[in-house]
């Protein structure tokens, strides 16, 4: 189906903004269900990225001009959340994360394949088309990264990291034609298949050298940091306010933590009883897959007893296993969405971590233990319900809105996403969801996790932490082992903000539903419908689109 749009003046503007958008990232126009952008992969060369600054600052410039007398109140709100965004990524364009992430070519390239096999959204032959014209765009794609990156700016540990993706790169480009429907697509896929893998190959290759000549940062610096906070989200602190207020969250909830394990064990080391439970994992991948089925279908049930939220009708959640290209990257649980704009209704994906293939036993067992069977059921509220899956599939389901939001679909921000998912776990927590003390203590354990992980982001992006008392941080005042916070703390040097946005959100999600019953504006339900209904706005907004502007 269409984006929808009206010859409203300002929903025409939103129109060419949106087009102006796909144009340039083709590979969200797949993942919102739009096929005619399948077959693209986006123009990453300097000259294209150049003239899409420029043509984001036209943008900025259009939104900003717009007077409030010129619009109603929905309208403001698409106007704010377009000037916020654009604010965000010009305060951030002399970073210039284009010549510094190899991840942004490889992590494009493979999701832009996997997201159409994913979905199907197209017949076949089509389909296959689809897929190897992006296979046969990938070598392209990865060249520009290799005349982009510049070991001035890019840092040799975040090089490193990105290795293992252009290895699975290569590999996942050699079998996907295993997924393909018909033999002649599957003769078509593998034919460009093999460009793509020799391709990551190149680029692996590229990574490995740039790795031991590139000398550049990852502290983005406290200016840019406040930025992303003040300009991009709309909240009404800097850095170190935040940083402080991970601290004050991060102690309260150790006390609680050494309070619980007190009650559990008669002693305070709540990290010695977090690796207790650790070694109650399951068996193996496939006992890990179904005891998330298990908890994904409790979790619904119990939000639709309790009425916490309106589950949208044809909704579905699909929990299978991990990508086979992404096992090694992420060994988390994830998400991805249904897409929006496709016809009909489409399952949302929870992806369980399986290990990758070629793990050794050790591995496994390190795996599954990160997904024990007291832990996995805070996950599954976060992924699922009624954290990530729930809210994506409300706002597909309202497709029959003539309300709805085209520039809210297009843009959003991760600490209303993130801050939702974790404010979901402490709710259920509240309302009785979780069957065993154990399985509160692995929720409290989570959320003194995302605390830590602000100490830790903000502190990095200042300039006052490396990255080893970063891991010593996240190994010792968190129960992650110290090969996990090393992962950890590489991602936060690459994606700056994003790690502190969870708990963030979380607390703002807590201080406005406590307006909401203060104002008596309705049920726990209702604020909860409403929230997320609004899209994913930045979380000034979420409070404005609840409350107005008064």
């Amino acid at each position: 189906m269409p984006i929808p749009t009206s010859d409203k003046p300002f929903d025409q503007l939103a129109a060419g903004l949106v087009a102006d958008q796909l144009a340039a990232q083709p590979t969200l126009g797949s993942l919102l269900g739009l096929t005619e952008y399948d077959a693209l992969l986006p123009d990453l060369s300097a000259d294209a990225i150049a003239g899409q600054a420029r043509s984001e600052d036209e943008w900025l410039e259009r939104f900003s001009g717009l007077a409030d007398s010129e619009l109603d109140e929905e309208e403001r709100i698409d106007r704010d959340l377009v000037v916020m965004v654009l604010q965000g990524r010009a305060a951030m364009r002399d970073w210039a994360e284009w010549r510094r992430s190899p991840d942004m070519y490889a992590g494009t390239a493979l999701s832009g394949v996997f997201g159409l096999l994913m979905h199907r959204l197209q017949p076949p032959e089509p389909l296959a088309d689809a897929v190897a014209a992006r296979l046969r765009a990938t070598p392209e794609l990865l060249d520009q990264g290799i005349a982009n990156l510049d070991p001035d700016l890019a840092h040799p540990a975040l090089v490193r990291r990105a290795l293992g993706m252009a290895q699975a790169g290569a590999v996942y480009a050699r079998s996907v034609s295993a997924e393909v429907e018909t033999e002649s697509g599957r003769a078509l896929v593998a034919a460009a298949g093999e460009l793509a893998a020799a391709a990551f190959e190149r680029f692996g290759a590229h990574l490995e050298g740039l790795a031991s000549t590139a000398h550049g940062e990852w502290a983005i610096g406290e200016a840019r940091y406040d930025a992303l906070l003040r300009s991009a989200e709309g909240l009404g602190y800097g850095t170190r306010e935040l940083r402080e207020r991970g601290q004050a969250a991060y102690d309260e909830l150790a006390a609680d933590m050494r309070r619980r394990t007190h009650d559990l064990r008669g002693h305070e080391d709540w990290r010695a009883l977090l690796e207790e439970l650790s070694e109650d994992r399951p068996g193996s991948p496939e006992e890990m897959l179904a005891l998330y089925q298990e908890a994904t279908a409790a979790a619904r049930a119990f939000c639709v007893d309790r009425e916490l939220v309106t589950m949208p009708a044809g909704e579905r959640c699909e929990v299978v296993p991990s990508a086979p290209f992404i096992r090694g990257m992420v060994a988390v649980a994830h998400y991805s969405v249904p897409p929006p704009f496709a016809p009909g209704r489409h399952a949302g994906h929870f992806f369980v971590p399986y290990p990758p293939d070629g793990a050794t036993p050790e591995q496994v067992a390190a795996r599954l233990a990160t997904n024990n069977k007291h832990g996995l059921w805070s996950i599954t509220v976060h992924e699922a319900y009624p954290g990530h899956h729930w809210h994506f599939a409300w706002l597909a389901g309202n497709h029959e809105n003539p309300g709805r939001r085209p520039l809210r679909t297009v843009f959003g921000s991760t600490y209303f996403t993130e801050g939702w998912g974790l404010y979901t776990e402490e709710l259920l927590r509240e309302q009785g969801f979780f069957r065993t003390r154990e399985q509160e203590l692995c929720q409290r354990d989570f959320r003194l996790f995302r605390a830590a992980r602000i100490v830790v982001d903000t502190s990095l992006h200042l300039g006052e932490m490396t990255i080893d008392e970063a891991v010593d941080f996240m190994s010792t005042k968190a129960s992650l082992s110290r090969d996990t916070a090393t992962a950890e703390v590489l991602r936060y040097c690459a994606a700056p903000t994003q790690a502190s946005s969870y708990l963030t959100g979380a607390l703002e999600l807590d201080r406005m539903r406590q307006r909401w019953f203060n104002e008596a504006r309705g049920s726990l339900r209702d604020f909860h419908d409403r929230a997320t209904g609004s899209g994913r706005l930045p979380i000034s907004l979420v409070e404005r689109a609840l409350f107005g502007t008064s």
